[in-house]
């Protein structure tokens, strides 16, 4: 049975078999979650980075971990929020669901996640911590090699959203809507 948990720290100091990163299409670096992960695993992360040929929206991609405790960079490319109309939630969740298919395609066992979009991509961290659960939810429950997923919270405000949808009842639709 997989565990989910929601916790303050930075992600670049979680040992994981993966974490997840905010990243832009590039995958060459950038601010926030993104640049902090490429500062901290050194060099050579963008060095490997550079032969992936950048990310869609949505989409997935592994790399090493570097000089991160973590095994494993998955990069994924969160939608710019813009009103909601314009297809962000099934992007969102296809970040979420990519980035665990990236996980289980390696057999790893544990994964961090930030709260993907919810910087300068302007998300509502409310609507993104919904998604982000329903979506990890829904995967987890199918069956997978996972034993701990993990939401990265950055403040109080986020990590008590992901506690409450952590510690309320199970979503019996979540399989249908995050697939």
């Amino acid at each position: 049975m997989t565990s989910l948990h929601a916790l303050i720290a930075d992600i670049t100091t979680l040992k994981v078999d993966a974490i997840v990163n905010a990243a832009n299409s590039s995958l060459l670096g950038g601010g926030g979650v993104d640049g902090a992960i490429h500062r901290a695993a050194g060099p050579g992360l963008l060095a490997e980075c550079r032969l992936l040929g950048g990310c869609r929206t949505g989409s997935a991609k592994l790399t090493g971990g570097h000089d991160l405790p973590a095994r494993h960079v998955i990069h994924t490319v969160g939608p710019v929020w813009q009103g909601g109309r314009h297809g962000e939630a099934e992007l969102l969740a296809a970040c979420y669901r990519n980035s665990l298919e990236q996980a289980e395609a390696h057999r790893l066992h544990s994964i961090a996640f930030p709260c993907i979009s919810t910087g300068v991509y302007g998300y509502p961290a409310d609507e993104a911590a919904v998604i982000a659960v329903r979506t990890v939810r829904g995967f987890v429950d199918a069956g997978c090699t996972l034993t701990d997923v993990l939401f990265c919270c950055f403040s109080e405000t986020n990590l008590a959203l992901y506690q409450a949808l952590l510690n309320g009842p199970p979503d019996p639709a979540a399989n249908e809507r995050s697939r």
